[in-house]
């Protein structure tokens, strides 16, 4: 099966539900015999990024990390799944611009959905303040103004939301009609 590489990016505050949605969307992909990879913001923080702290110039820098290796593999072919906050509309444009093959999925959730699903205990900790600079709390989150698909995580199953994506990249010709393996 041949297929062409694009990066995903799945943006949206912490707590909306971009890892469920990267996790069920990578198994279903990966299923399906598209060869895939996944970039997740905490585990990028944690090998590529660690020496990075949460300063604008700082997550700036992750994104276009993240965004360097992401066009790698999509040029290669890869299906790249990005799950990260990526607060700052410039960088993600600045990262679109540079990948081509780019589909922007805004993971939305109120911030009040988003503070009661916190199984970091981000959110509590930084209305204690004890975590400065959280996306969402005291630095802005500028949400996308024209994403290819949107999902309401308070709105929509998981399952709703993984199968809008899949009919999206479908229709932007990045799946096949049929699988042949």
């Amino acid at each position: 099966m041949e297929q062409r590489g694009v990066t995903i990016w799945l943006t949206g505050l912490s707590g909306a539900g971009k890892s469920s949605i990267t996790q069920v969307l990578g198994k279903k992909l990966s299923g399906e015999g598209y060869s895939i990879e996944v970039l997740d913001g905490d585990i990028v923080r944690t090998n590529l990024t660690k020496e990075l702290g949460f300063s604008k110039e700082d997550r700036d820098t992750n994104i276009r990390r993240i965004g360097f290796v992401a066009s790698l593999l999509t040029r290669h072919g890869v299906i790249v799944l990005v799950s990260a906050i990526s607060p700052y509309r410039d960088i993600r444009d600045e990262v679109r611009a540079r990948i081509g093959n780019f589909v922007e999925v805004f993971v939305n959730a109120p911030l009040d959905v988003c503070e009661d699903r916190d199984v970091k205990g981000l959110y509590k900790r930084a209305r204690s303040g004890e975590i400065k600079s959280l996306t969402g709390i005291d630095d802005p989150y500028e949400y996308p103004l024209n994403p290819e698909i949107e999902c309401r995580t308070d709105l929509e199953t998981l399952e709703e939301s993984v199968d809008k994506i899949w009919q999206k990249l479908r229709e932007m010709k990045y799946l096949a009609k049929s699988i042949t393996i």
